[in-house]
C-alpha cells in the first residue's frame, strides 16, 4: 500500500485523514489488533461489507441538508470508488458500496472538497443529527430547527467525549410536534417550542431521552417539558458524559443509552447529568440562528407554459408529492427513490434539475427519499416533466405504497433474510392490486433485514424483519417476522409495533393481502390502522395470519429467498463475511498505547486553550490505563465506573499502587472542577504520573513472567 497525502485546508481534517491512511498501513502489516482497528475504521465511515474485501462507506449528511456541487462530487465518487450507486438511509446518511479500504483516505479527502465527511458516520459515537426534512418550510412549526441540529452537529464532531462510547448515540429534532423525526426512537429527541415572558417570545424544545428500536425497543422519556434553547447542547453533553461512564462495554446487546435508562431510572440518569454540569466548555450555547446559507434560487423563474405528456399521474403527483410551504407562493417537492437508490448517472441529471426549478438546499427524507425546496408554481409543471424523463416522478411519496427497507442481505453482514426483494414485491403488489393506496399515508410499511431495525420496522404500521423458518425435516427457508401496530402519535408520543408470528418470505403478497383486506372488510369508517390494530387486538391478528405459518405444502421456491431465486445454494442463515484479519498482539500493550495517544491529544487541546477537551482527554487517559492493569489480571469491568472502582479494590486497597487518595477520587475530581486552565494543568499532569506508573507495573509483570 502507498502512503498517501492529502491537500486539505483544514489542518484538522487533513490530520484525521492521513491518520486513518497511517492506521490502514499498520493494520494490514499486523500492527494493531483487528477488534481496536475496527472501531478506528467505524469511527471514520468505514463499515465492513457481507463481501470480502470490500467496504460500505457512509457520509455523514447533517439532518439531510445537500447542495447541488455535494450531489455532483458524491456521484463522481460513487463512480469513482464503488458500484456507481448512492443509497439514501433512514438516518438521512448516504451510503456507498464495494469501495477498497486502502482507497478510503483518497476518497474522504475528495468528498472534503466539498464539505462532506465520513467522520463518526459509524462507530461507537455521536451518529448522524437527523431532523424533519421539512424543517425551515414547515407550515406547523414554530421556528426552523436546521441551524439548531447543525450546531449539535458540529459541537459534537471530534468531541472527545463521545468518541469511544459503549455503543452508538442518536440525536434527532422534529420540525414540529407531528413529529416527523421519530423524537421518541432516539437517546435524545428535541421537539421545538416557545412562549412568551414579559412580552417576548423565549426558544425552547421538549426534550426526550432514553429511547430506541432494536430488538428490544424503548420509548424516549421526556426530561423536560421546556428547555431553553441554550441549555440544550450543554445538557446533550452532559448526558453524553454519565453514558460514556457508565453504560455498559461488555455486552454489547446491553449497551445503549436505553439500557443503562431501565437500570438506573430517568430521574438518576438526569441527577447525574447535573453533576457534570460544573465541568462542560460553557453553561449555555447559544446557537447562530443564521447559521444555515440563505436559500439561493434559480435565476430564471420564467418558465412558460408546459405541456404535460399524463395529466392523471401529474394530477396524482401533485396530491401525494407536493405541498404549500410555510413562504407564500413557494412549494416543497418530495422525489420518491425505490430503495433509497439513486445511481450516479441519474444523480447528476436531478442535480441539474435542481439546479434549474429549486433551491439549492435539498434534504434526503427519513424514509429514503429527497424534498426539493422553493418551488414556485409555474415551476410545477416544468420539474414534473423533467423528472418523469429520469423516473424521478413517482406518486405516493411517504405512502402505503412508498415502503422504507434497509439494505439488509444485499450487503450487510448482519442481514438474516433478504429485505430489498420484499420490499419490491410489496409496492407492486400494492400498485397492481390496491392503487388507491398510493394516496394512503395512514399505513407505513417498513422491512429490516434483521431485527435492528435499520429499516424501522418497529414503528411501523406493518413491519417486516429478516428472519429464518425450520420444516419438519429441519430444513431453513428465509422468512420474515411480521409486526402490527407501530406508528407516530406526535408531539414525543408514539407506538411500538408488536411482534406477530413469523411467516415465510415468499409468502409476503399473501400476507399483505390478508392484513390489507380484512382492514377493508372490518375497519370502521375513518378509522386508522393503527387505532384498528388497537381494537381488534394481537391475537386476532395472530389467528388471522397462522394459516400462512403452515409449513406442510411448501413448493421449492418457498426456500430460495428474494432475489436468490436463480441459486442453486439452499438457503442458509449467514452472519456474513469477517472482515480483514490481523495478527495477534499484545492488547494491553495497545491499550497503553492508546492511553499515550489520549494523553497526546490532551496536551495539543491545551496547548490550544481548549482545557474542557484537553480534561476529558485525561480522563480518558486515566481509565485507559486503569483498564490495562485490570486486564492484565484477567479483570475486565463492564463500564468506566467499575473500572475505576475496580482499580480501587485490586491496587490501591492492596497496596500494590500508593496513591495520595482513592483512585475514584483522583479521577473524579473532573466532575468537581470547572474546566480552567490550572485544573486542567494539573490534571493532565496527574494523568501522566498516572500512566508512567501503569507502564512501570506492567514493565515488572512481563519481567517476573520472564523469569518465573
Amino acid at each position: 500500500m502507498q502512503s498517501f497525502r492529502t491537500e486539505i485546508e483544514n489542518p484538522v481534517v487533513e490530520k484525521d485523514i492521513i491518520e486513518l491512511e497511517k492506521k490502514i498501513r499498520l493494520f494490514r502489516v499486523g500492527n494493531i489488533d483487528e477488534d481496536r482497528f475496527r472501531s478506528l475504521r467505524l469511527a471514520r465511515g468505514v463499515y465492513g461489507q457481507r463481501q470480502q474485501g470490500v467496504q460500505m462507506v457512509r457520509i455523514k449528511i447533517p439532518f439531510g441538508r445537500l447542495t447541488v456541487p455535494q450531489i455532483r462530487r458524491v456521484a463522481d465518487i460513487a463512480d469513482e470508488y464503488a458500484n456507481s450507486n448512492i443509497h439514501l438511509t433512514t438516518r438521512q446518511d448516504i451510503q456507498i458500496h464495494f469501495v477498497s479500504l486502502d482507497r478510503t483516505p483518497e476518497l474522504w479527502s475528495e468528498l472534503e472538497q466539498d464539505k462532506l465527511t465520513l467522520r463518526e458516520a459509524c462507530g461507537n459515537t455521536v451518529r448522524n443529527v437527523t431532523a424533519s426534512a421539512k424543517a425551515g418550510i414547515d407550515p406547523n412549526e414554530p421556528f426552523d430547527v436546521s441551524p439548531y441540529a447543525q450546531s449539535i452537529f458540529e459541537y459534537f464532531l471530534r468531541n472527545p467525549v463521545c468518541q469511544e462510547m459503549g455503543r452508538k448515540f442518536k440525536i434527532a429534532l422534529s420540525s414540529s410536534q407531528e413529529d416527523s423525526a421519530f423524537t421518541f426512537i432516539h437517546d435524545i429527541g428535541l421537539i421545538p417550542k416557545v412562549k412568551e415572558v414579559d412580552g417576548k417570545e423565549i426558544r425552547g424544545f421538549k426534550v426526550l431521552i432514553g429511547g430506541g428500536l432494536g430488538a428490544q425497543p424503548h420509548m424516549a422519556e421526556v426530561a423536560s417539558e421546556f428547555m431553553e434553547e441554550d441549555k440544550v447542547i450543554p445538557f446533550t453533553e452532559s448526558v453524553l458524559r454519565v453514558f460514556d461512564r457508565h453504560g455498559e462495554r461488555n455486552k454489547r446487546g446491553r449497551a445503549r443509552m436505553k439500557f443503562l435508562m431501565k437500570s438506573i431510572g430517568a430521574e438518576e440518569l438526569i441527577r447525574l447529568a447535573g453533576e457534570e454540569q460544573k465541568s462542560l466548555r460553557a453553561q449555555s450555547v447559544k446557537v447562530d440562528r443564521d447559521l444555515i446559507p440563505e436559500q439561493v434560487l434559480p435565476k430564471n423563474n420564467d418558465f412558460g407554459p408546459a405541456t404535460i405528456s399524463d395529466e392523471r399521474k401529474y394530477a396524482l403527483w401533485k396530491t401525494t408529492n407536493v405541498f404549500p410551504q410555510k413562504q407564500e407562493g413557494y412549494y416543497g417537492v418530495h422525489i420518491k427513490l425505490p430503495l433509497g437508490n439513486i445511481l450516479s448517472d441519474k444523480a447528476r441529471k436531478f442535480a441539474d434539475i435542481v439546479e434549474k426549478y429549486a433551491a439549492d438546499d435539498v434534504r434526503i427524507t427519513v424514509n429514503q427519499g429527497f424534498l426539493l425546496k422553493f418551488l414556485t408554481e409555474d415551476a410545477l409543471p416544468h420539474l414534473f416533466n423533467a423528472l418523469h424523463e429520469i423516473d424521478l416522478a413517482e406518486p405516493g411519496f411517504d405512502s402505503t405504497a412508498d415502503v422504507t427497507a434497509c439494505p439488509g442481505t444485499d450487503t450487510c453482514n448482519l442481514g438474516i433474510s433478504n429485505s430489498t426483494g420484499a420490499s419490491n414485491r410489496i409496492e407492486q403488489l400494492i400498485r397492481a392490486e390496491y392503487p388507491e393506496l398510493v394516496k394512503n399515508n395512514d399505513i407505513k410499511i417498513k422491512i429490516s433485514g434483521c431485527p435492528n431495525s435499520c429499516g424501522q420496522h418497529g414503528i411501523a404500521s406493518i413491519g417486516f424483519h429478516g428472519s429464518s423458518m425450520k420444516d419438519k425435516n429441519k430444513n431453513v427457508l428465509p422468512a420474515l417476522q411480521v409486526l402490527l401496530g407501530g406508528g407516530v402519535d406526535g408531539n414525543g408520543e408514539g407506538r411500538i409495533a408488536e411482534k406477530i408470528t413469523k411467516v415465510p418470505s415468499k409468502k409476503v403478497d399473501e400476507t399483505m393481502r390478508v392484513l390489507l383486506d380484512d382492514y377493508e372488510e372490518n375497519g370502521n369508517d375513518g378509522e386508522y390502522y393503527a387505532d384498528y390494530y388497537l381494537r381488534q387486538g394481537k391475537m386476532y391478528f395472530y389467528h388471522l395470519l397462522k394459516p400462512l405459518t403452515d409449513l406442510e405444502s411448501l413448493s421449492p421456491e418457498d426456500y430460495k429467498d428474494w432475489k436468490h431465486e436463480h441459486e442453486e445454494e439452499a438457503f442458509k442463515v449467514e452472519a456474513g463475511v469477517g472482515e480483514c484479519a490481523g495478527v495477534v498482539i499484545d492488547l494491553i500493550q495497545t491499550l497503553i498505547v492508546e492511553a499515550e495517544e489520549k494523553l497526546e491529544s490532551a496536551l495539543e487541546n491545551y496547548q490550544g486553550g481548549n482545557y474542557a477537551d484537553a480534561i476529558y482527554n485525561a480522563y480518558s487517559g486515566f481509565v485507559i490505563g486503569a483498564k490495562s492493569l485490570l486486564l492484565s489480571d484477567d479483570k475486565n469491568p463492564n463500564n468506566q465506573m467499575n473500572i475505576i472502582k475496580e482499580f480501587d479494590k485490586h491496587y490501591v486497597e492492596s497496596g500494590k499502587v500508593n496513591l495520595d487518595s482513592s483512585f475514584e477520587a483522583l479521577v473524579l475530581q473532573i466532575r468537581d472542577y470547572e474546566p480552567t486552565e490550572a485544573f486542567a494543568k494539573n490534571y493532565i499532569a496527574a494523568s501522566e504520573s498516572f500512566l508512567t506508573l501503569v507502564k512501570k507495573l506492567r514493565e515488572q509483570q512481563l519481567n517476573s513472567k520472564v523469569h518465573a
